[in-house]
């Protein structure tokens, strides 16, 4: 195989009409989207490597993919001009590509990044509105309606017990020979004063990692408990329990969206990667 130059795209889209991320034959994915644009551009097939897969329906500000583009494939790129091929792929990305998917940057990246395992975190928030006067039909697609006013106070006490590495096999839909031990490095719920989401309850969520549904899970059982449906201390006890409860059902994903993920200085990816592949060989075995 020839030399290939590694490209980083940071990428935005609203995921109402895509069946989530990844590819899946027949259905309008983000994944298959964005390769069919970058096949139309490039003139050749790529294949993409994500930060963190997103279910049908989740948003994201600050999703970011990785692909690896032929050398002579990527001198062809920026054409004639003054145009850096990273100047180039971003605008006829911007020309193909509908409008719920945006590429927001392009970028060489440095050596040894990947997307999934160099990446420190994950951010994502859910919003709520629980407050009739406050419902905005032009954010319906991306907010969740509570019928029932909610008691944030109530809320963020029940979810302090559950930040740190813990076993979230209760609040996760277990893939086969996949670990469900996370490092929550965040979790609060906030009332939120002032800006685009005044008025709106919101849980911001980090973690190293996110088994399937875990937020969406966190979520349902915060909504429990600030309904008054279960105890400020019964999240932490379902954690502890390792077994679903109904009532820690998973909210509907329209109202998530992932924010941020995080990386080390340039210098540090390639090592942050060997870290994360190596802890998910040492977890697979563990099991």
């Amino acid at each position: 195989m020839g030399a290939v130059i590694r490209i980083r795209l940071d990428v935005s889209y609203r995921g109402t009409d895509f069946a989530g991320w990844a590819v899946q034959p027949g259905l309008r994915t983000v994944q298959g989207t964005l390769e069919e644009g970058l096949a139309r551009v490039l003139r050749a097939d790529t294949r993409l490597t994500v930060a963190g897969r997103t279910d049908a329906g989740v948003h994201s500000r600050g999703q970011v993919t990785h692909l690896d583009v032929p050398r002579e494939v990527w001198d062809t790129v920026s054409g004639r001009g003054h145009r850096t091929g990273e100047q180039a792929l971003l605008s006829r990305m911007t020309g193909v590509l509908p409008t719920d998917v945006v590429v927001r940057a392009v970028s060489v990246a440095p050596p040894g990044f990947d997307a999934r395992f160099s990446a420190l975190s994950r951010r994502y928030r859910y919003r709520i509105v629980d407050r009739h006067a406050l419902r905005d039909p032009l954010r319906a697609d991306w907010v969740l309606w509570s019928k029932r006013p909610l008691d944030v106070d109530a809320m963020q006490a029940a979810v302090q017990p559950l930040v740190g590495v813990r076993d979230f096999k209760a609040f996760c839909r277990p893939r086969p020979g996949a670990t469900t031990i996370r490092h929550l490095q965040e979790l609060t719920w906030e009332r939120v004063d002032g800006g685009p989401d005044d008025g709106l309850v919101v849980a911001s969520v980090r973690s190293d990692a996110f088994c399937h549904n875990m937020v969406r899970a966190l979520v349902g059982a915060s909504m429990a408990v600030g309904h008054g449906q279960r105890p400020v201390g019964w999240p932490a006890e379902v954690l502890r329990r390792g077994e679903r409860d109904p009532l820690a059902g998973v909210v509907p994903p329209h109202g998530l969206t992932l924010e941020e993920v995080e990386y080390p200085d340039d210098a540090e990816v390639a090592l942050q990667a060997e870290r994360s592949r190596a802890r998910r060989i040492e977890e697979h075995v563990w099991r």
